[in-house]
Protein backbone atom coordinates (compact mmCIF):
# COMPACT_ATOMS: atom_id res chain seq x y z
CA UNK A 1 0.00 0.00 0.00
CA UNK A 2 1.04 3.77 -0.92
CA UNK A 3 2.01 5.96 1.59
CA UNK A 4 0.53 9.54 2.01
CA UNK A 5 2.83 12.10 0.12
CA UNK A 6 2.88 15.91 1.74
CA UNK A 7 5.10 18.42 -0.65
CA UNK A 8 6.44 20.98 0.69
CA UNK A 9 8.79 23.89 0.37
CA UNK A 10 11.32 24.12 3.04
CA UNK A 11 13.25 27.40 1.50
CA UNK A 12 9.95 29.23 3.25
CA UNK A 13 10.72 29.36 6.76
CA UNK A 14 7.21 29.25 7.74
CA UNK A 15 6.02 26.75 5.82
CA UNK A 16 8.93 24.62 7.06
CA UNK A 17 8.00 25.25 10.91
CA UNK A 18 4.65 24.23 10.47
CA UNK A 19 5.52 20.67 8.31
CA UNK A 20 8.29 20.16 11.18
CA UNK A 21 5.24 20.62 14.07
CA UNK A 22 3.29 18.36 12.36
CA UNK A 23 5.29 15.95 11.58
CA UNK A 24 6.50 15.49 15.13
CA UNK A 25 2.39 15.39 16.29
CA UNK A 26 1.93 12.65 13.88
CA UNK A 27 5.31 10.60 14.85
CA UNK A 28 4.62 11.38 18.54
CA UNK A 29 0.46 10.08 18.66
CA UNK A 30 1.37 7.33 16.18
CA UNK A 31 -0.35 8.99 13.14
CA UNK A 32 -0.47 7.35 9.56
CA UNK A 33 2.73 6.78 7.60
CA UNK A 34 3.58 9.82 5.55
CA UNK A 35 6.39 10.47 3.01
CA UNK A 36 7.76 14.38 3.70
CA UNK A 37 8.52 15.24 -0.05
CA UNK A 38 10.42 18.19 0.17
CA UNK A 39 10.23 19.85 -3.63
CA UNK A 40 13.36 22.80 -2.62
CA UNK A 41 15.62 19.44 -2.07
CA UNK A 42 13.86 17.65 -4.63
CA UNK A 43 11.93 19.92 -7.02
CA UNK A 44 11.70 17.32 -9.91
CA UNK A 45 9.17 15.72 -7.23
CA UNK A 46 6.35 18.06 -8.58
CA UNK A 47 6.18 15.74 -12.10
CA UNK A 48 4.24 13.34 -10.23
CA UNK A 49 2.24 15.96 -8.92
CA UNK A 50 1.23 17.03 -12.57
CA UNK A 51 2.31 20.96 -11.23
CA UNK A 52 4.39 23.16 -11.34
CA UNK A 53 7.41 24.34 -8.81
CA UNK A 54 6.34 27.46 -8.37
CA UNK A 55 2.40 25.99 -7.50
CA UNK A 56 3.99 23.78 -4.87
CA UNK A 57 6.55 26.21 -3.54
CA UNK A 58 3.04 28.31 -2.84
CA UNK A 59 0.81 25.91 -1.72
CA UNK A 60 0.58 22.76 0.08
CA UNK A 61 -0.18 19.47 -1.75
CA UNK A 62 -1.44 15.77 -0.70
CA UNK A 63 -1.06 12.63 -2.63
CA UNK A 64 -3.42 10.27 -0.94
CA UNK A 65 -2.77 6.08 -0.81
CA UNK A 66 -4.93 6.30 -3.89
CA UNK A 67 -3.36 8.54 -6.02
CA UNK A 68 -5.92 11.40 -5.26
CA UNK A 69 -4.17 15.03 -5.21
CA UNK A 70 -5.83 17.89 -2.77
CA UNK A 71 -4.06 21.50 -2.26
CA UNK A 72 -4.44 24.23 -0.09
CA UNK A 73 -6.76 23.56 2.57
CA UNK A 74 -7.62 20.40 1.41
CA UNK A 75 -4.13 18.89 2.25
CA UNK A 76 -4.61 20.18 5.36
CA UNK A 77 -7.92 18.86 5.97
CA UNK A 78 -6.96 15.53 4.85
CA UNK A 79 -3.68 15.70 7.19
CA UNK A 80 -5.67 16.72 9.96
CA UNK A 81 -8.29 13.87 9.31
CA UNK A 82 -4.85 11.60 9.26
CA UNK A 83 -3.58 12.72 12.45
CA UNK A 84 -4.46 10.73 15.84
CA UNK A 85 -6.08 14.35 17.94
CA UNK A 86 -6.45 16.27 15.04
CA UNK A 87 -9.66 14.35 13.10
CA UNK A 88 -12.26 17.27 14.56
CA UNK A 89 -9.93 20.19 12.49
CA UNK A 90 -9.87 17.48 9.71
CA UNK A 91 -13.91 17.43 9.62
CA UNK A 92 -14.47 20.95 10.51
CA UNK A 93 -12.62 22.47 7.61
CA UNK A 94 -14.70 20.33 5.53
CA UNK A 95 -17.80 22.12 6.57
CA UNK A 96 -19.48 23.90 3.61
CA UNK A 97 -19.27 27.65 4.89
CA UNK A 98 -15.93 26.92 6.75
CA UNK A 99 -14.70 25.20 4.29
CA UNK A 100 -14.94 28.36 1.73
CA UNK A 101 -13.80 30.87 3.99
CA UNK A 102 -10.87 28.44 4.91
CA UNK A 103 -9.92 28.32 1.09
CA UNK A 104 -9.75 31.88 0.58
CA UNK A 105 -8.12 32.83 3.67
CA UNK A 106 -4.81 30.32 3.15
CA UNK A 107 -5.40 31.38 -0.69
CA UNK A 108 -4.38 34.87 0.54
CA UNK A 109 -2.42 33.97 2.55
CA UNK A 110 -0.63 31.59 0.59
CA UNK A 111 -0.18 34.00 -1.80
CA UNK A 112 1.10 37.07 0.37
CA UNK A 113 3.98 34.00 1.68
CA UNK A 114 4.76 33.35 -1.36
CA UNK A 115 5.59 36.99 -2.84
CA UNK A 116 7.33 37.44 0.59
CA UNK A 117 9.42 34.55 0.13
CA UNK A 118 10.60 35.39 -3.21
CA UNK A 119 10.81 39.13 -2.26
CA UNK A 120 13.64 37.69 0.29
CA UNK A 121 14.85 35.56 -2.32
CA UNK A 122 14.86 32.40 -0.77
CA UNK A 123 14.53 30.56 -3.84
Amino acid sequence: MSKVKVFYNSACPVCNAGIEGQRRRMQARGSCPVEWVDVQQNPRAVEELGAELEQVRERLYLKDESGRINVGVDAFSELFQRTRGQHWLGRLLRLPGLHLLARGGYNLFARALYRWNRWLKHW
